[in-house]
């Protein structure tokens, strides 16, 4: 039958037993160096640990703020698109209605007369010597506007039987001071015709608002054969009046 261990006599206490502190042995109640050591150790890994813990956290909640911000700019961009749709004014396009363009111009310097296709030309072969721009009232050759027409001039010409006084006066006042040749010539399609390198326009008048949408888009324009070239120190026809 097995001993009643209630009936045995506690153990008594060892007197030559070291203190422990959390399991581990102290000395006079103390814990040893090794002990604060460690413990030391424990604190800094569990404040790293927090730390870790905190960052990740924030890194978080800043990609949500930011993957909610940018999921709003999104939002509100497709929003203006969309209702700004129907009321934002289109472009203005620069180029006149009617504008007629011509390709495929040769450009060789020949002497002579030449005979063009367009009324008045918008290039082709021509005189080596272009027209000096300015206004004349008399009609100028053709071969010397032509070259000028490649320099990036515009020549606005005008039916002198209709175009006359106050009107002849008020196309003369609204074109530039330069690279500009303004010019009568006989047998034209209407009243003005404006005429660039390769383009040309018919207008029912020096009121024809399209004389400035051309000018916008073909004076000094880029796009000439030889833009910038000298408008000036060539031959000047008779007429010139400024």
């Amino acid at each position: 039958m097995p001993a009643d261990d209630s009936k045995k006599p506690a153990a008594k206490p060892n007197p030559n037993a070291k203190p422990t502190v959390n399991g581990k042995s102290a000395v006079n109640g103390k814990p040893t160096v090794k002990q604060e050591r460690e413990a030391r150790r424990a604190a800094k890994v569990e404040e790293m640990r927090r730390a870790q813990a905190k960052a990740t956290r924030n890194r978080r909640i800043a990609f949500g703020t930011g993957f909610g911000a940018l999921g709003l700019i999104v939002v509100l961009v497709i929003v203006f698109v969309v209702s700004g749709a129907g009321s934002a004014p289109a472009p203005v396009a620069t180029k006149a209605d009617g504008v007629q363009t011509f390709t495929g111009l040769t450009r060789n310097h020949v002497t002579g007369s030449v005979t063009y296709p367009q009324v008045p030309p918008v290039g082709g072969d021509h005189n080596p010597v272009w027209l000096n721009c300015g206004v004349y009232d008399q009609a100028v050759p053709n071969e010397n506007a032509v070259h000028s027409l490649e320099h990036g001039t515009v020549w606005v010409t005008y039916d002198a039987t209709q175009v006359t006084g106050d009107d002849l006066t008020k196309l003369r006042s609204e074109l530039p001071d330069t690279y500009i040749i303004v010019s009568p010539y006989v047998g034209l399609p209407s009243p003005v015709v404006a005429s660039a390198w390769g383009a040309q326009i018919q207008l029912t008048g020096v009121d024809d608002t399209r004389l400035q949408d051309f000018l916008n888009t073909y004076w000094q324009s880029p796009d000439a054969p030889e833009p910038g070239a000298a408008c000036t120190g060539g031959v000047t026809a008779p007429g010139l009046v400024s």
